[in-house]
């Protein structure tokens, strides 16, 4: 699968964090790994240009998602056949973003990762328009998001594990180096 991630919100973002919780997003949803994605970071001026002009409501917004137009029909697992494709395009805007975070009590990674989820799924053609819509699309997005923190949480641990092993064993001289030195 290949996801590119442009930055040009100026905010430092962790970026192969993005681009992960996508790739996870999209490996639920069963998309095929020759599918390809964009997600870009923008500024506040940038969305609020883009609000206006695709969705002709005013000032900015947190995420904006453009699916490739001829592709609609393979884009939820339920539709029939789906296939390799350019998915499309999402949006973030991170300062929009961070205000958010802040409102829900969590960091702006966390924001990232929702945001980034709730755009693939407009990319599949989930909405949110009506309330059974609503209720499947958030629904589904949650279950994802959670997931994904599991996920990255057990990874995390693997890690330090690995990490306090490879140091237990080099301090015992079984790393297969020349262990510590004598004192």
């Amino acid at each position: 699968m290949s996801i590119e991630i442009v930055n040009e919100s100026g905010a430092k973002v962790d970026e192969p964090s993005i681009v992960s919780a996508a790739r996870f997003a999209l490996d639920r949803m069963e998309v095929s790994p020759l599918a390809e994605l964009s997600v870009m970071l923008v500024t506040l001026d940038v969305m609020e240009d883009l609000h206006v002009r695709w969705m002709d409501l005013p000032g900015p917004t947190d995420v904006m998602a453009f699916p490739m137009d001829e592709l609609e029909s393979t884009r939820r697992p339920d539709a029939a056949e789906s296939s390799p494709a350019l998915l499309g395009d999402i949006v973030l805007c991170p300062a929009f973003a961070k205000d958010q975070a802040r409102t829900a009590g969590h960091g702006l990674m966390d924001e990232l990762h929702l945001l980034t989820v709730h755009g693939v799924l407009h990319l599949l053609g989930y909405d949110h328009a009506e309330p059974a819509e609503e209720r499947e699309m958030f629904g589904l997005q949650q279950r994802i998001l959670d997931e994904f923190r599991a996920a990255t949480a057990a990874a995390q641990r693997r890690d330090v594990q690995r990490s306090n092993d490879d140091r237990l064993l080099g301090a015992a001289g079984l790393d297969g180096g020349q262990g510590p030195e004598p004192t």
